[in-house]
This record gives structure tokens, C-alpha cells and sequence, in this order.
């Protein structure tokens, strides 16, 4: 079955605009994106599109030359400077010799929104999106359920939705594989991990229930899966012009249960989530 991940982002952003209401004071996000990668500047667009559509004042630094990284760390101090900034993100990938976790730390705990930094107050957008995407799969409720989950609260749920499930994990990037996991593994939820250097990874495709995939290559093929697997795809790659996915939707859609097609799968529910932590970290600053 098709996961329509548009149509869980519209709910969802529903809920986000009235909670927006609520907040009288500006709020305000600063993007970072450094290169002129035309995927980088369509995701862009689409998070400014939705900052427009919730009353949220949105700001892109826009850097066409790759600075050294102690110019890049003072343009980070001085916008997080601005008291009308709520969050700032920095668009990945970044260029190899700023690419260093060491760069969220001049970016404060309540205004890195995208759960970089240990001891942060939110969590990955993406590992909330998939972890919404396996709610509405698996909880039975998915037609008259569809709200933010709030995985402390959801902690037992999960355990328990996941505790049979052998879950596989495709890739392991700073945008994907890696938050997802340390969602997954913040509750406690056992995985296996499947990389470029994996020995025979097919052997765990075959076997798994779910597997989530974050590769932007095509890893996944209808030969590789056993008959009702969940596949959830968070990877984008480009092919002929079009938006694909880690998968050919084509060819796995009578084989899964379940599949999030490229696009209007998993990335509206990201980019909501992300909006989300943005108006919470405004309640949070004073």
C-alpha cells in the first residue's frame, strides 16, 4: 500500500498553524546553504514555502563560495546574535572542510532545531517523520490518528509496535541513516545497520520486516525483499530528470505491504516536524 506522506504533512501542518497562533511574538529562521547544488536550492524553497504558509519569517545565507571555517563559525555567532532568530539549520552536505559536527556547537541548544547537538532539546525532524510514517503503519489507527507524536510519551508504544520487527537501516549520513538510528535507538529499539562496506547486505534485505532506506542511490530491488515488507525511503537521487528513491516504486509495490513513494513520501512530514521544533524552541526562549 501506497503511504500518502503529503497528506499526513497537511494534517499535521493543520495542527502546526493553530499552534503558531498562539505565539504572539515573531518567529524567525535562518538557513544556512553554502554552493549552488540545485537539490539543495529546491529543498530550500520548499522550507521557505512552508515558513510563508505558517507566518514565520525565514532567512537564506546564501554563501555561493565555500569560506574557511573560522569565517563560516563568525557568520553562524552573528546570526545566532540576532535576538529575532528562533532556529538556525545549516542545509547538508556542506563542503568536506566544513563538514564537522564541531559546527553546531556555535549554534545555541534552543536555536539548533535539528537535534544536532548531545544534550539537545529536539530531536531529528527526519527520525520523528519516520517514526510517525511507522505509527500510522502499524498502530491500527492511522485514519483517525494522524498527530505529532511525542516519542516520550509514545516511548511504550513503539517498544512495543517494534519489539518483533527486524529492522534494517540503509546508510548511515549526517541526513539520514544516522538520526534515524538514534531515534530508533534512543527508545531502545534494536536495528541492523547496512553501509557501502557491508558484507552481503541482500542477505538482510531478505530477511527483514522493515526496512528504511537512506542511501540517494537505487540499493533496494523487488529480488532483495521478502513478501510483505514495510519499505520507508528517506534517500533522493535523481534519474532522467525525475525525483527518485532508494527503491523503483514499479517494481516493489506488489512485494510490500507498505511503501513511501519519491517524492511526497517522507520529506513533508520532515519539514512539518522541523517547523514543529521551531515554534517549540520559541516557547522555550524567553
Amino acid at each position: 500500500m501506497f503511504i500518502d506522506g503529503k497528506k499526513i504533512a497537511n494534517n499535521l501542518l493543520a495542527i502546526l498553524k493553530k499552534e503558531r497562533k498562539t505565539i504572539k511574538k515573531q518567529v524567525g529562521l535562518s538557513v544556512f546553504l553554502v554552493g549552488n547544488a540545485p537539490e539543495q536550492l529546491s529543498f530550500v524553497k520548499i522550507k521557505s514555502e512552508m515558513a510563508k504558509a505558517l507566518k514565520i519569517n525565514f532567512k537564506l545565507i546564501h554563501l555561493t563560495r565555500t569560506p574557511n571555517f573560522i569565517d563560516f563559525a563568525n557568520l553562524l555567532k552573528k546570526e545566532v546574535a540576532d535576538p529575532n532568530v528562533t532556529g538556525i539549520i545549516i542545509q547538508q552536505p556542506l563542503p568536506a572542510q566544513l563538514s564537522t559536527d564541531s559546527i553546531y556547537d556555535y549554534i545555541p541548544l534552543l536555536k539548533e532545531i535539528e537535534g544536532h547537538r548531545k544534550k539537545t532539546e529536539f530531536i531529528f525532524p527526519l527520525g520523528l517523520a519516520v517514526m510517525t510514517i511507522i505509527k500510522y503503519i502499524y498502530d491500527g489507527k492511522r485514519k483517525q490518528d494522524i498527530v505529532f507524536i511525542d516519542l516520550k510519551k509514545n516511548r511504550l508504544l513503539f517498544k512495543n509496535i517494534l519489539k518483533s520487527k527486524k529492522i534494517v537501516i540503509v546508510g548511515r549520513g549526517i541526513t539520514g541513516g544516522k538520526p534515524i538510528g538514534k531515534t530508533l535507538g534512543d527508545l531502545n529499539v534494536n536495528y541492523i545497520s547496512v553501509n557501502s562496506i557491508t558484507v552481503d547486505p541482500e542477505s538482510y534485505f531478505k530477511t527483514a520486516d522493515l526496512i528504511i532506506t537512506s542511501t540517494g542511490k537505487k540499493v533496494i530491488g523487488p529480488e532483495m525483499l521478502k513478501p510483505g515488507v514495510v519499505l520507508i525511503n528517506t534517500g533522493v537521487r535523481k534519474e532522467n530528470g525525475k525525483l527518485k528513491g532508494d527503491y523503483e516504486e514499479k517494481d516493489i509495490k506488489d512485494i510490500a505491504s507498505y511503501y513511501t513513494p519519491t517524492p511526497g513520501g517522507s520529506g513533508p512530514i520532515d519539514v512539518v516536524y522541523l517547523y514543529k521544533n521551531l515554534i517549540d524552541a520559541a516557547r522555550m526562549q524567553k
